[in-house]
């Protein structure tokens, strides 16, 4: 990305994820399989699952908002680590604009991977602050392609300081504390949701296996569901998962 900003290209918008094709194939072939599997077990139909299987091609929309929110939390978790070490680098008593370049070279020693996306974004902060940009600038332009609350309300601190001429250090420590714990708590509710949507996707397969387990220990058993009024009885079974599946995900779907 450093290099883009060399040429003059467009940097990257964290509001947008654009999936590579080998990630848009295997997004579409999982999501078909699921499909196909899910129909299969139901109505022992193999022309209708490939039929309904086409549906997999939706399968890649939800990958690309399942990455997109994916590498907005990674990057609120590296932001947090930054602004410890931006912290104890104002307390050390360096300007802010060190601070800043002394933050690089921690991150640097957290993530070796030079791909991480704060990383990649402190180095592009660097280079405009080498080609005399102001620091508010370079880090207003990261706010705005970020498109997260915490890393605009930081800069909007640092830009009304700056305005105003108050005590900048003070501001900016007290400023970085309080958006650390934000993000500790934000942290901590996802890990419990994360968990509870994990159990929920658990729950759901329950009745997947539980039907496949019994087509095969005790296919007499099931024979009658797979004809007259059986299928009504499974198509209204599956309908009301899709619906638990549905209400589910918006419950979890918990905007902080």
């Amino acid at each position: 990305m450093l290099a883009h900003i060399k040429a003059g290209r467009s940097l990257t918008n964290y509001g947008q994820y654009h999936l590579t094709r080998s990630q848009f194939v295997v997004a579409a072939v999982a999501g078909a399989l699921l499909i196909y599997g899910a129909v299969y077990l139901f109505y022992h139909s193999i022309f209708l699952s490939f039929m309904l299987a086409s549906l997999g091609i939706a399968a890649p929309r939800y990958r690309r908002r399942s990455l997109l929110q994916q590498r907005k939390e990674r990057l609120k978790l590296q932001f947090k680590e930054a602004l410890f070490s931006l912290t104890s680098s104002l307390a050390a008593g360096r300007s802010l604009e060190n601070a800043f370049l002394s933050t690089l070279d921690d991150l640097k020693l957290l993530y070796p991977d030079p791909r991480t996306e704060l990383l990649i974004e402190f180095q592009i902060v660097h280079f405009r602050l080498e080609n005399a940009e102001p620091l508010e600038y370079a880090l207003r332009n990261f706010a705005d392609r970020a498109g997260i609350d915490e890393i605009t309300q930081f800069v909007d601190a640092l830009a009304a300081c700056k305005r105003s001429g108050g005590d900048l250090l003070e501001v900016m420590k007290r400023t970085s504390v309080i958006i650390s714990e934000k993000l500790g708590t934000e942290q901590e509710i996802a890990v419990m949701v994360a968990q509870k949507r994990f159990e929920g996707r658990i729950m759901m397969a329950v009745p997947f296996f539980f039907l496949a387990f019994l087509g095969l220990a005790a296919p007499d058993y099931m024979a009658p569901l797979y004809g007259g009024v059986g299928y009504l009885l499974l198509t209204a079974a599956l309908l009301l998962l899709i619906l638990c599946f549905w209400t589910m995900a918006k419950i979890m779907s918990i905007q902080m």
